[in-house]
């Protein structure tokens, strides 16, 4: 493992807000991976563009990206499906990446000679993406590569969570009553699921479900999952 990659994961586990978390991300990217181009982007709650941080490419590039380049982008939708990393040579074998319709309409002019994509989950969903290009000359990624961006995207991921998570709790007293426990089942009452899928979710017996959601509403001064979604402000 690349010395850097303990250092930048220390550095997402301590950041103290999402943007001290963007930021500490951004800083490091191009030590870490041998990157020339880098770009964190952030949906919200609606999964909506809620952030974009970039290096090495212009606003007018990521506006084209916005308008054209992800409609013809096999490796975000690939991203999308499988909430795992991928890179060009993956998708494009024997210098197809060149031809192909995302390099002409929107790459080519920054000379992004390879390019890798990574996930930002939480919840089950897709919540952002980190992408790294390589200019030039410079090598193709490799599996290597591809399990250290597996292992960034990971980290992120939970420490976007927990910060998002204290951020709500921080804006709705309610939820400060509450456990870190109780706060992720009552994240998944307001997903739909049943006790008998939070459990399997959560890794606890359904039971154990049962009991935390009596406790969760004595707490709340509740008596329904109904009730206590809407006094928790989940949506």
């Amino acid at each position: 493992m690349d010395q850097s990659l303990p250092e930048l994961f220390a550095a997402i586990a301590t950041a103290t807000d999402e943007p001290h978390l963007r930021s500490r991300l951004m800083d490091r990217a191009n030590d870490t991976f041998g990157v020339q181009r880098w770009g964190l982007y952030l949906l919200d709650k609606a999964g909506q563009l809620a952030s974009v941080d970039v290096v090495g490419v212009s606003d007018a590039f990521v506006e084209r990206y916005q308008q054209i380049g992800r409609s013809v982008d096999p490796l975000l939708q690939y991203v999308l499906s499988h909430h795992a990393p991928i890179h060009e040579a993956l998708i494009w074998p024997n210098g197809g990446w060149r031809q192909s319709e995302l390099y002409q309409r929107c790459c080519a002019e920054y000379d992004h000679a390879h390019i890798m994509t990574g996930p930002i989950v939480g919840q089950g969903q897709l919540v952002g993406t980190i992408h790294f290009a390589r200019v030039g000359q410079a090598p193709l990624f490799n599996g290597q590569d591809l399990a250290s961006l597996g292992a960034l995207c990971s980290h992120v991921s939970a420490r976007l969570a927990e910060l998002r998570a204290l951020e709500h709790v921080a804006s709705n007293p309610w939820r400060s009553r509450l456990t870190s426990r109780e706060r992720q089942i009552a994240d998944l009452v307001a997903r739909g699921l049943t006790n008998a899928a939070i459990g399997q979710e959560l890794w606890i017996t359904q039971n154990s479900v049962k009991q935390a959601l009596k406790r969760m509403f004595r707490k709340l001064e509740v008596r329904s999952r109904t009730e206590m979604v809407t006094k928790l402000q989940i949506y």
